[in-house]
């Protein structure tokens, strides 16, 4: 048996349960099934890469090199084919960023982990889901990336239970946590909002304490204040409970909208994007650093429901990469 990265590379006649076996026995495994790493699948992965073997740059906790070759091993098992490659090396890089903080993030006792969304025409050309249930299961691609920037984490990094990451609880983000942005809804995208353009192909990870549920008030009927002050409300309640109230700086804030809920804002005069921001920081009083560092994102199927992601009350700043 050969190794790739110092990683094991099974034969292509090795049996499913033999590769598992070898896989769980080199600490590569993150609990789920993994895909058999063969040579043939490891180089197929590759093909398109131009310097397979240059670092781009060392992933903490414990900073191993992160290398075309050492990303594609972690796309192979996790069940990615080769055109998601560029995204998830992306996604590993943005994460060195000083300020996104992976290293407290990958070993905080808290519950935090790195959630990546995916902007532009390449999440449809993935066939990433955008729609119902887009934080959820069924999508091959969204689950597959957004493993394979996990065992990054867990492969590359060094954050293993007990060793780098030393999580009192966790959280299921922590084997997958990847989505795409709508492109059809009525404001200016994340990517415009950060001057690459409404279209741009781009990723952004965040550092986010995991998901909460929010329903707005009065129903179809909602005014954008009725629609917005739940959002406000639990930014200021995740504040308290993260300890980020002890501190004199805020971040950022990220929360998810649906479609349907980002037309009813949009159908009322003078409700832009800079709008909606304003009046969270205004309502939230402060809930962030500036009203531009609350960043609404259009994403997901039919219905009033959005999602708050809270930022990690560790530190963390979102960092956006153009493909």
């Amino acid at each position: 048996m050969s190794d790739w990265c110092g990683w094991p590379v099974v034969g292509e006649t090795t049996a499913w349960e033999a590769a598992q076996q070898i896989l769980t026995e080199a600490e590569l495994s993150d609990g789920l099934p993994l895909v058999p790493p063969t040579q043939r699948r490891l180089e197929a992965m590759v093909a398109g890469v131009a310097r397979r073997t240059g670092s781009r740059g060392a992933m903490p906790p414990l900073f191993g090199e992160i290398t075309p070759e050492a990303v594609a091993y972690q796309c192979v098992i996790a069940g990615c084919r080769p055109p998601e490659l560029p995204v998830v090396l992306a996604a590993a890089e943005a994460t060195l960023e000083p300020d996104f903080n992976l290293l407290g993030i990958a070993t905080t006792t808290g519950t935090a982990c790195v959630a990546l969304c995916i902007h532009g025409p390449i999440a449809r050309q993935l066939d990433m889901n955008a729609g119902t249930n887009c934080l959820g299961p069924g999508n091959r691609a969204n689950a597959s990336i957004g493993r394979a920037l996990q065992l990054c984490i867990r492969n590359i990094g060094g954050a293993r239970s007990d060793t780098g990451d030393m999580a009192t609880m966790g959280q299921p983000g922590k084997y997958s946590f990847c989505f795409a942005e709508r492109s059809d809804g009525p404001f200016p995208t994340l990517t415009a909002r950060h001057g690459l353009g409404r279209d741009a192909n781009a990723i952004t990870v965040m550092g986010v304490s995991g998901t909460a549920e929010v329903l707005p008030g009065d129903g179809e009927g909602a005014t954008p204040e009725a629609i917005l002050s739940p959002i406000a409300a639990g930014m200021r309640a995740a504040i308290v409970m993260s300890g980020m109230s002890r501190k004199n700086q805020r971040g950022e804030q990220v929360f998810l909208l649906p479609l349907e809920m980002a037309e009813k804002i949009a159908r009322h005069d003078g409700w832009d994007i800079a709008r909606i921001q304003r009046w969270i920081f205004d309502e939230g009083d402060g809930v962030a650093r500036s009203p531009d560092a609350i960043h609404p994102i259009v994403t997901g199927g039919a219905g009033y429901k959005m999602t708050y992601l809270p930022i990690w009350g560790g530190g963390s700043q979102t960092v956006m990469r153009a493909l």
